[in-house]
């Protein structure tokens, strides 16, 4: 007897790997699977801007206009929706939601923006010697993961959040997480990176997807037009 419903496919959640260090072939420690995959994701690339012109000139020189510096500069936008309904439905199963609520999900996301605490009293014993030179802290690596084509490595540069709904104890159980975050390239990362191989990975997709592109079939009147 055929089934009443068609089988549905597999539906493929967005999610941030987080790695504590660049070191190729290791593992994340920790992988935040959005609950809810953001409807829509906004997306920039901007020109990296050039090197200033040498001293004495006017500005770069005609045939360094079309000359990039690297990579364009990629920024991602995206709200991530948190609902608690379901977990305190099942209380019993969902112990830390039925007494935080979304607290630990949203301090999850906060702390990709916080050097570890370890770090912080590294810096604090640093500037108590009076060393001249204070060595700043280094933040997990990130990959955002979202779909085959797309696992890159990003900086989370902003975190929003609009918590909407509370429970008795005033714990948030409906929130809006709107991050922005900075796509990180081979220029950002030592040769020897996880973060640079995935870049790479990454740019490479985009190159045979653009590959796999066929134009419009009419391209003969556009050719006309074009310089001889």
């Amino acid at each position: 007897m055929p089934a009443e419903f068609p089988l549905r496919p597999t539906l493929q959640k967005g999610a941030l790997a987080v790695y504590p260090t660049h070191t190729p072939g290791s593992q994340p420690t920790r992988l935040i699977v959005f609950q809810f995959n953001p409807d829509t994701m906004k997306r920039t690339l901007a020109h990296r801007a050039a090197p200033p012109p040498a001293a004495g000139t006017a500005g770069p020189a005609k045939e360094d206009v079309l000359r990039v510096a690297g990579p364009p500069v990629e920024t991602i936008g995206m709200t991530v929706d948190m609902h608690a309904a379901d977990q305190l439905a099942e209380p019993d199963r969902n112990a830390a939601v039925a007494e935080h609520g979304l607290h630990p999900a949203l301090a999850t996301l906060e702390l990709l923006m916080y050097p570890p605490t370890l770090e912080a009293g590294k810096i604090e014993e640093q500037a108590a010697r009076g060393q001249v030179q204070v060595s700043p802290a280094d933040l997990p690596l990130i990959l955002l993961v979202w779909g085959k084509s797309r696992v890159v490595p990003v900086k989370l540069t902003s975190f929003a959040v609009s918590e909407e709904g509370f429970d008795t104890r005033l714990n948030p159980i409906a929130a809006k997480v709107e991050l922005a975050m900075q796509v990180l390239t081979y220029m950002e990362f030592t040769d020897s990176s996880l973060g640079r191989d995935a870049f790479i990975a990454y740019q490479k997709a985009k190159e045979s997807l653009a590959a796999a592109h066929l134009p419009g079939s009419n391209l003969t009147g556009i050719r006309n037009l074009l310089p001889h």
